[in-house]
């Protein structure tokens, strides 16, 4: 029989609460005393219940799932989760880049996809997008990037003039750029769109034989997109549309999955191949590399509590296991260090001691103290070597993968490859990949944008900006405004 016991309301201490309705005052009528300790508590947590939000990718949901490893896949890395049959726990979280809080998860915008697998070796963590590239290739330029997407010091309101004078003057954006005025840049849902890895990553095998991989996560549902009005009226309606579709399908038995391939290219290879394959702005096609499957993502839990399971995930490229490792790519090796730190920031120095953030395994760590630590090892030594039994680290399981490096220290672009250029890859993305009514909507997309504040010399080098990427379609935006 169920137990229908009501139970007791206590204060933080877990006392028995005095009231969850009424103040203490001097009589009924009177002042409120400063002696109401329970008042007080609720207030100054109720001050503090909010964590500053992410400055990117603050809008954002998700779910709990597994990850089946279903093919064998051992030939390119030892990692755990990706031998055949296992399954592991998996925490998505799905996002805008843009926008804050309170604005709507239907915009235009690149979607965030990151992924925490909760490994049998420690956490792996995924952080991608729905788009296989990004707008830039240098960390440095990341900052104001974000800026230029957000809103203006005087106004403080978004401005798509300072948008497309930070584009036009970046031509390596242009990719991302035609990807997101595509029909990719208002996906239907979070459960019909893709999800990339984006950055090239290594694997290593048992043998210790290294390999340059690309991760593609292609959704089960089926990519279904919104028109830009059909997106805008979604968001007039309803900002939280997306977060709310996630959340009901699963309630409802309606578990969504995405099919995981990866793109493998051998370590050889990558410094001859024509294009830079650590460019973030490139994608390798398809016919060079193709896909090869390695298992399924199922999210089928929904979070208990949003802002303990969702809003304090933290998700971070630095989160790697045994068999996993990084690459030359600048703007991943820019990320290994922001996104830990930015948690530090955001939620405090021990945030990996939140449930959701706990790796299932063992933590034996010489990180010590700050603020809200509630882990500890009684006894263990603080320093490292030590003569009492402290860890010990095992090299051979904890070596970290590398690559040849070899050269003077500079600030410089990376080396061009035979075909690298910045308009070639979105050229080809409008010309054979789009079909002639996702053309049209690019251009109506595009038209719209330029037509709402953006101005000279902005708006010439935006022509200009679309007419290298296909002359066409420059051509078509530019009669049409």
């Amino acid at each position: 029989m169920a137990d229908n016991t009501i139970p007791t309301s206590t204060s933080e201490t877990g006392a028995p609460a005095p009231s969850d309705a009424f103040t203490l005052s001097v009589g009924a009528d009177g002042p409120l005393l400063l002696h109401d300790h329970h008042f007080i508590a609720q207030m100054a947590h109720f001050n503090r219940e909010r964590i500053p939000e992410r400055n990117v990718h603050a809008k954002g949901g998700g779910a709990f799932g597994e990850f089946i490893a279903t093919e064998d896949v051992s030939q390119y890395t030892k990692a755990a989760l990706f031998a055949k049959g296992t399954k592991t726990e998996t925490l998505a979280r799905f996002s805008t880049v843009a926008g804050e809080q309170g604005s709507a998860d239907t915009a235009r915008d690149p979607r965030g996809f990151a992924l925490k697998f909760y490994t049998s070796e420690g956490n792996y963590d995924l952080v991608g997008n729905n788009t296989p590239v990004f707008f830039i290739r240098d960390p440095m330029k990341f900052p104001h990037f974000i800026r230029s997407q957000k809103r203006l010091p005087d106004s403080g309101l978004r401005d798509n003039n300072m948008q497309w004078d930070f584009w036009t003057l970046n031509p390596e954006s242009a990719h991302q750029v035609t990807w997101l005025f595509g029909d990719r840049g208002t996906p239907k849902s979070w459960r019909n769109m893709d999800g990339f890895g984006s950055h090239t990553y290594m694997w290593v095998n048992a043998a210790g034989e290294k390999f340059w991989v690309k991760y593609h996560f292609k959704t089960d549902q089926g990519i279904e997109s919104f028109t830009a009005d059909e997106a805008a009226a979604v968001s007039a309606s309803d900002l939280d549309f997306h977060r709310r579709d996630l959340f009901t399908h699963i309630a409802d038995g309606q578990f969504p999955s995405w099919t995981l391939y990866v793109q493998v290219m051998p370590y050889e290879t990558a410094a001859g191949y024509r294009f830079n394959p650590f460019d973030l702005t490139k994608v390798w096609p398809h016919g060079d590399f193709p896909l090869i499957k390695v298992g399924t993502l199922r999210l089928n839990r929904n979070p208990q509590n949003f802002f303990a399971q969702i809003e304090q995930a933290a998700f971070e490229p630095s989160a790697l296991v045994p068999g996993i490792g990084i690459s030359p790519d600048k703007m991943l090796l820019g990320r290994m260090f922001a996104y830990a730190d930015t948690h530090r920031y955001r939620i405090g120095p021990n945030y990996l001691q939140l449930p959701v953030n706990q790796p299932k395994t063992e933590v034996n760590s010489y990180t010590f103290d700050g603020a809200m630590r509630y882990q500890f090892s009684p006894g263990q030594p603080v320093y490292s070597p030590n003569s009492v039994g402290g860890p010990a680290v095992d090299e051979a399981a904890g070596a970290e993968p590398g690559w040849h490096a070899d050269g003077e220290m500079v600030r410089a672009a990376y080396s061009l490859h035979s075909e690298d250029d910045d308009w070639g890859q979105p050229g080809t993305l409008v010309r054979q990949v789009l079909d002639d009514a996702a053309r049209e909507r690019l251009v109506g997309n595009v038209v719209g944008a330029l037509s709402s504040g953006v101005t000279e010399p902005v708006l010439s080098r935006a022509l200009e900006y679309w007419r290298n990427v296909d002359k066409g379609i420059g051509d078509r935006i530019a009669a049409a405004l």
